[in-house]
């Protein structure tokens, strides 16, 4: 990802907690835990139609991801989010877990329920499942203890 210095990207890929922030109509920001993964090279999550946040990212599309990790570590990216539905939105959505649970082909797993291929792209599409596919604009954050030597530092 252009946008992502490559240590950005690296502490994305490293699994740390995310927070998808929106802003409400009522000005407050709206933050929720989400999952995220990098698939060739785009930030992508799943979300349904019915979720507040879905019809609120459609008639505004800007958002900030907010990235943590268990001591200091943290990344702000300022994105722009593409709603992605229909059988797109499915397949993307089922590529996603699928890479979540490193399971290339055969059944998936899905609260609890494991799912034959077919069955789990019904249970996606009965959800109501869409993809969000996020632009990033501007990243910033601490990914470095304060006081730590850097490579840049030497």
């Amino acid at each position: 990802m252009a946008d992502l210095t490559s240590d950005q990207l690296e502490f994305i890929q490293s699994g740390p907690a995310v927070a998808m922030i929106t802003v409400g109509e009522d000005g407050y920001a709206k933050p929720v835990r989400i999952g995220l993964a990098v698939l060739d090279g785009e930030m992508i999550a799943t979300a349904t139609q019915d979720r507040r946040r879905t019809p609120r990212l459609r008639s505004d599309p800007l958002c900030t991801l907010y990235f943590s990790d268990a001591q200091f570590k943290y990344l702000s990216v300022e994105t722009r989010v593409t709603v992605i539905d229909g059988d797109e939105g499915i397949d993307g959505t089922v590529r996603l877990v699928r890479h979540w649970q490193s399971a290339p082909e055969g059944p998936v797993t899905w609260y609890g329920e494991t799912y034959q291929p077919d069955a789990f792209r019904r249970q996606m599409v009965d959800e109501g499942r869409v993809l969000y596919r996020f632009e990033v604009r501007k990243a910033y954050g601490l990914l470095v203890a304060p006081g730590a030597t850097t490579a840049a530092d030497d």
